[in-house]
């Protein structure tokens, strides 16, 4: 692909991730502009949460799916290696590696994939997501390439973290809402002013060990507090 052609490719990108909502919106955009800028057959991207819980958030070809999933479930395998050590993992040939096990070899192949690019992206300042790219013939991606794919991959951790902090925002702002309702449930029913109705919102959220918001969330839709009679009663 020629600069101009690149420059061009990146332009549209920044412009649709511009105007898409969402994380997986935002990440399918990404995907979808990586086979063509990168000359990829196949992209896929993952997150994977600080508590552990990896999902693939949007990919080209549904078959990946399966691969990912057994990377996750193992721990091993280059997606997860590319998330362990922050630093990107080049295979530019399938059936010449030796740094994961035999089944995983087997089972990029049985797709027809001959070699790989897994690109690490910063979430919340640690590699907490990846972009991979996929090629059916051997031989990997060239300077070239990979200098294009780390361009893509700045701008989806562009992308992401804002994704993410809007996606975060917009949960507060729910929470807020609801917590707001439940209190003024508490202080119609039993004559409490708002920091009264807080506090026992709050109680009843320390004594169940339960989130702040799931507790307002039950008390709206059954008009019970975990644990206590129905309000209406």
């Amino acid at each position: 692909m020629s600069e101009e052609s690149i420059a061009e490719v990146f332009a549209r990108l920044a412009v649709e991730l511009h105007d898409v909502d969402g994380l997986e919106e935002t990440i399918e955009a990404v995907v979808e502009f990586a086979c063509q800028a990168v000359g990829c057959d196949h992209a896929a991207a993952a997150l994977i949460g600080t508590d552990g819980h990896a999902e693939v958030l949007a990919m080209t070809n549904p078959k990946l799916s399966e691969l990912f999933r057994v990377q996750f479930e193992s721990g091993e395998g280059p997606v997860m290696t590319a998330i362990r050590t922050g630093e990107a993992v080049s295979i530019p040939q399938v059936d010449a590696e030796t740094r994961w096990s035999p089944s995983w070899m087997k089972q990029i192949a049985a797709l027809g994939i001959q070699s790989a690019l897994h690109l690490p992206l910063l979430v919340s300042g640690r590699p907490g997501a990846v972009l991979s790219f996929y090629r059916e013939e051997s031989g990997g991606f060239d300077e070239g390439d990979i200098a294009v794919a780390h361009i893509l991959a700045r701008h989806a951790t562009v992308a992401v973290g804002t994704a993410l902090r809007d996606e975060n925002l917009s949960r507060a702002v729910d929470a807020r809402k609801l917590i707001g309702q439940a209190m003024g449930i508490l202080m119609e029913r039993y004559g409490l002013d708002g920091d009264r109705a807080f506090e026992v919102l709050k109680r009843y959220s320390q004594d169940n060990n339960r989130k702040l918001r799931d507790v307002a969330q039950e008390l709206i839709d059954t008009r019970r507090l975990p644990g206590s009679r129905v309000l209406d009663q």
